[in-house]
């Protein structure tokens, strides 16, 4: 399967070998803006357990009165065909939920890879989701782990057999350790049309779709950063650093990292400080979501934007940072006026700083137009929808059930 092999069913596109990157996918017709390229089914997939109660387990719909397994009582489904379709899957889980309780808490990528391993027992030929690329076929790059990674992948193949040994024949540690680089390289997150966190999953012909660039095609990071932000990422995750023309001429830099006009402009040093400060706390602030109370998260984004825009602008991509991190915590406690003032102040610098189509700035405009409805603001709830819609129908297709489930919030609104 070297070089190039034809789509078998993915119609104008082709595998190939990309050079300086490995294998990739690319099209062999033109796609128009919208264009559906292909669809891909997940090989396997786990919804995060603090969506439990609000989304079937199997297909992930969101709605009320889901019926709850009658064992373990914590996954629900939508019909009792949901529930069969995931029985496979959900028995891994339900006896060891049952008989560990409030102590079952194996992290969602240790799922994932449990319940890969179960398809790979059961499954014989090659899936619908493996049309281009095997799952066997991912690249684990165990070479360029450092220290700590390879600590967290043992710590993962522990938890693994703490959790499921009692029902899964494990092949040996050295065959996980590839599985679990495999997963970590090549692993997708479920998003919902806001972009809040789903589950995750793996999509073996997606992940043929190589990081070709910082503005078009499909890209493994936020965009919203500066270039060596971006690009320490990339190193971080995937091993690589990305050479597209962005990145090359830093062409977005200086808006992203656009700085208060004063009458005294700051000096370099003072930059690279502030810089430096922006990178620490947004790192704070993730570290203390998991500890802290949101009235104290609150005041690290409020203390924070206020130490930053001695320098920033309020369009600086660090400052926006804090911003949205602000606006979840106030939807969170439900301050409603809160988030509207934050999110009216992101989705312009947004629209600039992220490319054309992006879901990043549709899922803003979403945010906002189901506050102002909220607010009693329905003409600027429906214009926020209509350009959230414009963007998903881009970004998703226009037959996406996010895109028709927002349409009807616009149609009921009539």
């Amino acid at each position: 399967m070297n070089g190039i092999m034809k789509n078998e069913g993915i119609a104008g596109t082709e595998r190939f070998a990309s050079p300086g990157k490995g294998r990739g996918l690319r099209a062999v017709k033109h796609f128009a803006v919208g264009d559906l390229v292909f669809a891909c089914p997940a090989y396997s997939y786990v919804l995060t357990v603090n969506e439990r109660g609000a989304h079937c387990e199997y297909c992930f719909t969101r709605r009320e009165g889901l019926s709850k397994c009658g064992k373990c009582k914590q996954a629900y489904y939508c019909e009792i065909d949901c529930q069969k379709g995931d029985w496979p899957m959900h028995k891994l889980e339900c006896t060891a939920m049952c008989s560990y309780g409030e102590n079952w808490c194996p992290s969602e990528t240790v799922r994932l890879v449990a319940r890969i391993i179960m398809k790979q027992k059961v499954t014989t030929e090659r899936t619908q989701s493996e049309r281009l690329l095997l799952l066997s076929e991912f690249e684990a790059h165990l070479d360029k782990l450092d220290s700590e990674k390879n600590e967290m992948n043992q710590t993962d193949i522990a938890a693994l057999h703490h959790f499921y040994s009692k029902h899964i024949d494990f092949p040996d540690d050295q065959t996980l350790t590839v599985l679990f680089g495999q997963v970590n390289c090549n692993g997708f997150t479920i998003e919902d049309e806001e972009l809040s966190h789903l589950g995750s999953a793996v999509f073996p012909d997606v992940a043929l779709m190589n990081h070709r660039s910082c503005r078009i095609f499909n890209s493994y990071i936020d965009l919203l950063y500066p270039t060596d932000d971006r690009n320490e990422r990339l190193r971080d995750s995937y091993f690589f650093t990305c050479v597209c023309n962005e990145c090359a001429t830093r062409s977005k830099d200086g808006g992203k990292m656009a700085l208060r006009k004063l009458s005294s402009p700051p000096q370099p040093e003072e930059v690279r400080k502030m810089v430096h400060y922006a990178r620490n706390v947004i790192e704070e602030f993730r570290r203390a979501k998991h500890y802290k109370t949101p009235s104290d998260l609150l005041e690290i984004c409020e203390l924070s934007q206020e130490k930053m825009s001695s320098i920033f602008a309020d369009t600086n991509v660090y400052i926006l940072h804090m911003m949205y991190q602000a606006m979840g915590v106030c939807l969170y406690m439900q301050d409603w006026d809160g988030a509207m003032s934050y999110g009216e102040k992101i989705i312009q610098p947004y629209s600039v700083h992220y490319p054309a189509y992006s879901l990043n700035v549709a899922s803003m405009y979403l945010k906002l137009g189901r506050l102002y409805l909220g607010l009693e603001r329905k003409t600027q709830g429906v214009k926020a929808l209509k350009k959230a819609i414009a963007i998903m129908e881009v970004a998703h297709g226009k037959d996406h059930h996010y895109v028709t489930e927002v349409k009807q919030e616009v149609v009921e609104l009539k």
